[in-house]
């Protein structure tokens, strides 16, 4: 273990990440009975330029009206080059202390981050607030991803980053025709069989940056969560790409439609099967340190320290969910 030890982010449960349009009242109040674990009401990409002030006045409303219960709710400002953002950050954080966070899109650089911190803090001082807004960023740019591992360190603020894999792909110039989906075309062909046949295998043409954005937020106490799949008609295509983001150790991932939500939910939930085997390790482990040894056999697997962090990190996070 390196002598050097980072401070883990705020715990919260981040299954589900639920885009709420803020022009959009009836939307919202529905999303309150929601099973989402995140919401972020949206003033930027969902909200036409006409509605940006409109749709503030409604996001106030219904953070100090409607019941969100355990809900960590959010706000999606407007990015740092246009006029809105100041006023999204003003105008809701002056006015709602159940705000919990603030999603920042199009991060490029540390100090755009800087920025709204600035901002948040003097609100917060000025008002005599306790409590300390969390920061969600948007790594959707190639200049967010190539700055990457220093934005993750921008803030004592910054809790998790999302990929935004819409405007990552416009930004990259990649040929993608589903928000979040695959493409025929990055596909790999196996060599010729004895009657001369070959098979094409579709990749994940986001692999590394999905790759490189997890990596940064392990390595500095973030939670890292996969943004969102355009298709909400396609439950399986949702589903693939939840696993492929789960089984690298992402923490959850974006709902763009309410259909989307149990989804989320149940693919990074930790089964039964796996909570009960992490518990044996944990028992198996326990055993052995009383034996004096370092590592122990269970099920035919060498099981050692490595495999208490990975059984003690499942646990806690099913010891979550359980809670809520």
């Amino acid at each position: 273990m390196s002598f050097t030890l980072i401070q883990q982010a705020t715990p919260r449960l981040h299954r589900s990440e639920l885009a709420v349009p803020g022009s959009n009242p009836t939307f919202m109040e529905k999303s309150a009975a929601s099973k989402a674990d995140v919401i972020f009401l949206d003033l930027e990409d969902a909200v036409a330029p006409d509605d940006k002030e409109q749709a503030r006045k409604n996001i106030i409303q219904a953070l100090n009206d409607l019941d969100w219960g355990n809900k960590t709710m959010m706000i999606r400002i407007n990015g740092l080059d246009t006029h809105y953002m100041y006023r999204d950050v003003v105008d809701i954080v002056e006015a709602c202390p159940r705000l919990d966070m603030i999603l920042i899109p199009k991060v490029g650089v540390p100090a755009d981050v800087y920025a709204i911190d600035v901002l948040t803090t003097q609100i917060e001082q000025a008002k005599k607030r306790e409590k300390k807004i969390g920061f969600e960023v948007l790594i959707e740019t190639a200049l967010g991803m190539a700055n990457v591992e220093a934005i993750a360190t921008s803030s004592k603020r910054l809790e998790a980053m999302s990929f935004g894999v819409a405007d990552y792909a416009a930004s990259t110039r990649a040929r993608s025709t589903v928000i979040g989906g695959v493409n025929a075309d990055y596909s790999v062909l196996t060599d010729k069989d004895e009657a001369g046949n070959r098979q094409t295998h579709w990749q994940d043409p986001w692999l590394f940056a999905q790759n490189r954005m997890l990596v940064a937020c392990r390595a500095y106490g973030l939670r890292p969560i996969d943004g969102p799949f355009g298709d909400f008609s396609d439950p399986d295509g949702y589903t693939s790409a939840a696993r492929r983001c789960a089984a690298l150790g992402f923490e959850g991932k974006w709902a763009i439609h309410p259909s989307q939500i149990d989804l989320a939910n149940e693919v990074f939930t930790p089964s039964e099967a796996e909570v009960t085997k992490a518990r044996r390790i944990l028992e198996a482990m326990e055993e052995a340190a009383k034996a004096g040894r370092g590592a122990v056999s269970l099920d035919g697997r060498l099981i050692d320290i490595a495999s208490i962090r990975m059984a003690e990190a499942l646990i806690q996070k099913a010891d979550a969910m359980g809670g809520k």
